[in-house]
């Protein structure tokens, strides 16, 4: 790929406006800066109920932080969602979420040929059953779109969220970074990945009741490695303006002097997960500062990858 790296920009103002968290052990976005509280979720116990049959496990999850996303946004009203469904989109950024599922009905074919396929089941080998889960369930029919984008693909998501609220095709766009652990997932990485889910809502801030992050003009950027990518989301500011930056799995080539968190310290291996992470993290760090300012950086990416993504949040 080329290493010219470039800011994308959009002509609306744009916000973040809820967060939603199914994360193991965790209720509240402040805990992902270090807060400690006793409890949180328990995917053991917190993926069961009547709505979660016959889903996937990657699906179960997204609900799970989806809802609490929509009611911190004054969107649900904790029975139903209370916005225009035709005017909100979901966007969904997860690497491995269907992983589990292909590869089980890979190994029914190899053992009883196509006739032992369930038709129920064939739905969840498709990327965008986890966006179609959260849609159906919440009566949402702006675009549906899964990214699968490798380190970059939660920042990716985002930008792409706010891509189609600055285009006008949404007012609203649910952002969902997901994860599932598996036998099949862990047989590939050789690791577990984080199982969990994070959940934004993007508005546009004409119709935000209370905006908690914004993404402003130029608040995006790819390159081909990280140094590049920061650079140009920067536009010649100076690093010691952030005053927090959130790296990628993979933290070289980024601004040194700035207070750093890196999330998969705690968190583990998040994937598709960590760049929708990273904004909820934003979120809370914006919700700490009594004086209502503050800028984040989050990347995503290093030097190995084909690519590498920046993305810069400023308080409301």
């Amino acid at each position: 790929m080329t290493s010219t790296a470039h800011a994308v920009s959009g002509n609306r103002g744009i916000v973040v406006s809820g967060v939603g968290l199914a994360v193991p052990g965790i209720t509240f976005p402040d805990e992902l800066l270090g807060a400690a509280r006793d409890g949180g979720f328990d995917p053991h116990t917190g993926l069961t109920g009547r709505e979660m049959r016959h889903k996937d496990r990657a699906s179960r999850l997204a609900l799970r932080a989806a809802e609490p996303a929509l009611r911190d946004a004054g969107l649900h009203d904790g029975k139903a969602f209370t916005g225009d469904g035709d005017a909100t989109a979901v966007v969904v950024s997860s690497n491995f979420g269907i992983l589990d599922s292909v590869c089980a009905f890979a190994d029914v074919i190899a053992r009883d040929t196509v006739t032992g396929l369930s038709p129920l089941g064939l739905p969840q080998t498709s990327s965008n059953v986890i966006a179609g889960s959260v849609a159906m369930r919440h009566g949402l029919r702006g675009p549906s779109v899964t990214l699968c984008n490798g380190p970059t693909s939660g920042l990716d998501a985002v930008h792409w969220a706010r891509g189609l609220i600055a285009a006008g095709r949404a007012d609203t766009a649910v952002v969902i970074g997901v994860e599932p652990s598996g036998d099949a997932v862990t047989k590939l990485l050789g690791e577990p990945v984080l199982d969990g889910a994070a959940a934004l809502v993007l508005q546009a801030r004409d119709r935000c009741a209370r905006p908690r992050a914004v993404l402003g003009e130029g608040c995006y950027a790819r390159g081909a490695d990280p140094s590049a990518a920061v650079a140009a989301v920067l536009a010649g500011r100076s690093p010691a303006s952030v005053g927090l930056w959130l790296p990628g799995e993979d933290a070289r080539g980024t601004p040194g002097g700035v207070p750093a968190l890196g999330l998969t310290a705690r968190l583990g291996r998040c994937s598709g997960a960590l760049g929708v992470l990273q904004c909820a993290a934003a979120v809370a760090y914006f919700d700490r500062r009594a004086d209502g300012s503050g800028t984040v950086l989050a990347t995503g990416g290093g030097p190995a990858d084909d690519a590498a993504a920046a993305l810069l949040l400023t308080a409301p």
